[in-house]
């Protein structure tokens, strides 16, 4: 299997997983998990990978270059009859997405392939704070003459990008599920590996039953921690 390198730093994959676990993971009550116990099985031993998100990701890397080229194309004959103010506004936002869209890439592909939270949120956050504004932008602001062309390619795009959110969050919700069943089950396993007079008995007071247990941490197995996860 491909070793693959993330560029998150170490400090903002554990906020990253920090708030994976608050947002996307699902907070059951024990009425709820007495419903819902019987799904757990086939999330702990199946594959979290998101397979349409993995397919938007794939097209998406064929659509970019001509989403660029079409784009540099019609800022060429547009950006002289605006004034300063838009023609500053088109350039940056075209350099601001040709900049972070590669990044965006590779970080979907790392966090859905590998099932890594960090980088899957990281590509949801650039996807919805970063790409998505500026892409509206271009589409909707009548003010800088949008082109027949540039609708077109625009509006693939931005279903693209809509896409992308919706099952990105979707992926998140799989994975932080999962691996917050895998962490709850190490937690028995130690218990259990304990000698009898050592074990812990759960109590309703228990940090089994809170999340994040005693010290209020996440849930999720945070960047260095040795879960190791068989398929």
């Amino acid at each position: 299997m491909p070793v693959f390198f993330s560029p998150v730093p170490q400090t903002l994959r554990a906020g990253l997983t920090y708030v994976g676990s608050s947002v996307f993971a699902n907070n059951r009550t024990a009425d709820s998990d007495l419903t819902r116990e019987q799904d757990d099985g086939p999330v702990v031993s199946g594959l979290a990978s998101h397979l349409p998100l993995q397919m938007l990701l794939y097209f998406n890397m064929w659509l970019f270059p001509c989403w660029w080229a079409s784009a540099v194309a019609m800022l060429h004959l547009k950006v002289h009859p605006h004034l300063p103010y838009y023609q500053g506004l088109l350039v940056t936002g075209l350099i601001l997405l040709t900049s972070i869209e590669a990044t965006r890439l590779y970080l979907g592909y790392v966090g859905n392939l590998t099932e890594k939270v960090p980088e899957l949120a990281a590509f949801w956050v650039l996807s919805v704070a970063a790409q998505l504004p500026v892409v509206l932008f271009f589409l909707t602001d009548e003010a800088t003459v949008i082109l027949p062309l540039e609708r077109a390619v625009h509006g693939v795009y931005l279903l693209f990008l809509l896409a992308q959110v919706a099952c990105a969050f979707l992926a998140l919700r799989t994975m932080t599920r999962k691996l917050t069943l895998l962490f709850r089950l190490r937690q028995i396993g130690e218990m259990e590996s304990r000698p009898p007079r050592q074990r812990y008995h759960a109590s309703p007071l228990s940090p089994l039953c809170t999340l994040g247990g005693p010290h209020h941490r996440s849930v999720l197995p945070m960047p260095g921690d040795d879960l190791h996860v068989y398929h």
